[in-house]
C-alpha cells in the first residue's frame, strides 16, 4: 500500500524538483552604495578593507567585494572616472573585449552584449580565460577562470560588476553569477 502511495507522489514529487531547480540562486539584496543594490548570493561575506588590498592590490580599490566562504569565489563592484558616455557601448564592448583578450593567454567568449537590467543598459562580457606561463622550463598548470563582467556609465564614472570563479566549478557558480548581474539596481 506504501508503495502505491509512493508512486501516486512521484509525479508530484518530479514537479516540485524541478520547480526547485529553476527557482534560481538564492540571493540576498545588499546596498553596496547609496544608489546601487545587487543580490549577493547566501554564505557570501564582505572583505574587509585589509583583505580588498590584499586581493585586490590596485591604486584604486573596489566599492565591495564579497566572496564564498572558500575564498575562491568572488563579486566585486568596482568604480572609476570614465570621458565615455553611455551612447557608447556599443564601442565599449569592442574595447573592453579586446582589451580583455590581451589580459590573458586564451578567451573563450560565451557572451558578449549591450543588455538591459532594471531599465539600465550594461556592457555585458561571460567568458572563460586561462593564463599560461610561458616561461622557458615552468611547469605552472594554467589558471583558469570562468568571469562574468558588467560595465555602467553613470555621469562621469564607470561601474564594473565582476563575478569570477575556477572554470572548472563554472557549471555550478553561472547561474549563480548570471542572477547576480540580473538583480543589479542602480538609481
Amino acid at each position: 500500500m506504501k508503495v502505491l502511495q509512493f508512486f501516486r507522489a512521484a509525479p508530484l514529487l518530479l514537479v516540485l524538483g524541478a520547480l526547485l531547480a529553476f527557482a534560481g540562486p538564492k540571493l540576498k539584496k545588499t546596498a553596496v552604495t547609496k544608489n546601487i543594490s545587487v543580490g549577493v548570493p547566501e554564505g557570501f561575506q564582505p572583505l574587509p578593507d585589509d583583505g580588498i588590498a590584499a586581493k585586490y592590490p590596485a591604486p584604486r580599490k573596489p566599492l565591495a567585494v564579497f566572496s564564498n566562504p572558500n575564498g575562491r569565489v568572488d563579486f566585486s563592484v568596482a568604480q572609476k572616472p570614465t570621458t565615455f558616455s553611455n551612447r557608447d557601448y556599443p564601442l565599449l564592448l569592442k574595447i573592453y573585449k579586446a582589451s580583455i583578450q590581451n589580459m590573458y593567454s586564451k578567451v573563450e567568449f560565451l557572451k558578449e552584449e549591450v543588455r538591459t537590467v532594471n531599465k539600465r543598459e550594461f556592457v555585458a562580457l561571460e567568458f572563460v580565460s586561462t593564463v599560461t606561463d610561458n616561461r622557458r622550463g615552468s611547469n605552472l598548470a594554467p589558471i583558469r577562470k570562468y568571469q562574468m563582467v558588467q560595465y555602467a556609465i553613470e555621469g562621469d564614472q564607470l561601474f564594473v560588476f565582476t563575478f569570477d570563479a575556477p572554470a572548472e566549478e563554472q557549471r555550478q557558480w553561472q547561474p549563480v553569477a548570471q542572477g547576480v548581474m540580473a538583480s543589479i539596481n542602480m538609481k
